[in-house]
């Protein structure tokens, strides 16, 4: 199974960092914090959370320009925390495409609920939803995957680069396609951080690196992973 589900949290009050770092550690999720919006995006870039907690009043920007600069490129569910609980503010923040609102001083379990509910509708449950070829499967609900019956444990970053082109399975995907999905427009340039991690993939995966079964390299332009025996099941 892959990593924990990620939480990037974008806040700049130490003591609200460390209480919610400390809830959510205790719950079972991987939280990386941020004190300012800039650190904020770029971490959003480089980790692909699951989830972003992101505080409206930051030092160095404004928190509605963060909200709006995520929203350019990523889906990832947003909950706005603030102290404002004026009705306007919480309308704006969601027209601007927050996923949800909550306002300070709230209740551990209110937090966790809400939580848990975004990403439910990130991910809404659909069973069966399988990649399988030959002797590789990817149980996409329950983020499993395994060779020959084995499971096989990939990185955070490795499971999101082999369920993007599973579920795109049979086309190539440019790298630029696949830079801009995982690392966000705030990506280097260099797609070498692109190689590593699909050379990590190969070895976890593939009998034989150099010879690959299930991920292609069409050189110079992409990926392209064999074809969903269970294609319907998408």
């Amino acid at each position: 199974m892959y990593s924990k589900r990620k939480i990037l949290l974008i806040e700049d009050d130490k003591s609200d960092v460390s209480s919610i770092t400390g809830l959510l550690g205790n719950s079972g999720y991987k939280v990386t914090a941020a004190l300012t919006g800039n650190e904020g995006l770029s971490l959003a870039a480089s980790l692909c959370p699951d989830a972003i907690l992101l505080n409206l009043g930051l030092p160095d920007m404004n928190g509605y320009k963060v909200l709006q600069q995520l929203r350019s490129w990523t889906n990832v569910p947003i909950i706005i925390i603030s102290t404002h609980c004026k009705e306007a503010e919480k309308v704006m923040a969601l027209d601007s495409g927050a996923d949800d609102y909550i306002t300070k001083p709230f209740g551990s379990e209110e937090l966790l609920a809400r939580i848990r509910t975004a990403l439910r509708r990130q991910r809404p449950l659909v069973p069966d939803r399988i990649y399988k070829a030959r002797e590789l499967e990817i149980n996409f609900d329950k983020s499993l995957v395994r060779l020959a019956g084995k499971e096989i444990h990939l990185t955070h970053i490795e499971y999101q680069l082999l369920t993007l082109l599973a579920e795109n399975s049979g086309r190539v995907l440019k790298y630029s396609e696949i830079m801009n999905a995982i690392w966000g427009p705030y990506k280097d340039s260099n797609n070498q951080i692109l190689r590593v991690n699909m050379s990590n993939i190969r070895r976890k995966i593939e009998k034989d690196p150099a010879k690959p079964e299930y991920i292609y390299t069409k050189v110079g332009v992409g990926y392209r992973m064999l074809e969903n025996e269970n294609a319907n099941s998408l």
